[in-house]
């Protein structure tokens, strides 16, 4: 640790981000924890219709508990490596989604990735905590820019990056990972130096 933040592998420096973030309509994002799990299953279990055209890994197995506990579990290994925090989206004590910090894309760039379960999108929900986490890369050391990477035909992602003042870099063709996506990935930016 040194007094700027945790060094990555790399050498690069980002200041952890906080555990806690409350939003301006009372929700807030928290880092999950194993305690997590049994909430995060049934949303991805209720949710499945909702979240496979546009997620890889919206399976039975992602709806179980204990699948779920050891996948959370992982997660504080990857946040103290600097690479990844995870965060789920809370009101009133109800799970409604993840949002996530990861540094997959390279040195100088945090991607911030979302999902909602369905009875909460259309809320703005998605927008306030998307921006709360790009206000938090934005500050962090090392980062030069922030990144929300969607295929182009989940039109509602594409329109969160653009409400939270992200502006489209470029598109590049991918394999398609899921059954709703075309198979061109638009890669949303927002320069932070």
């Amino acid at each position: 640790m040194t007094d700027r933040g945790d060094l990555r592998d790399d050498g690069s420096v980002i200041t952890p981000p906080p555990v806690r973030v409350a939003l301006d309509d009372g929700s807030e994002l928290r880092v999950l924890v194993p305690d997590d799990a049994g909430a995060v299953a049934a949303a991805v279990g209720t949710n499945l219709d909702h979240l496979r055209p546009w997620m890889p890994w919206a399976n039975d197995r992602s709806a179980d508990p204990a699948f779920q506990r050891a996948r959370i579990r992982g997660l504080a290994a990857l946040a103290a490596s600097g690479s990844e925090w995870q965060y789920g989206l809370f009101a009133d004590g109800d799970f409604l989604g993840s949002f996530g910090l990861m540094t997959r894309r390279g040195p100088g760039i945090l991607e911030i990735g979302y999902w909602l379960c369905a009875d909460a999108t259309g809320t703005g929900r998605a927008t306030r905590a998307a921006s709360a986490l790009a206000d938090i890369g934005a500050a962090a050391d090392g980062i030069d820019e922030l990144w929300i990477v969607c295929d182009e035909a989940n039109l509602r992602s594409a329109a969160v990056a653009l409400r939270c003042g992200f502006e489209l870099l470029r598109s590049y063709a991918d394999v398609a990972e899921a059954p709703g996506e075309a198979g061109t990935k638009l890669v949303f930016v927002r320069d932070v130096r």
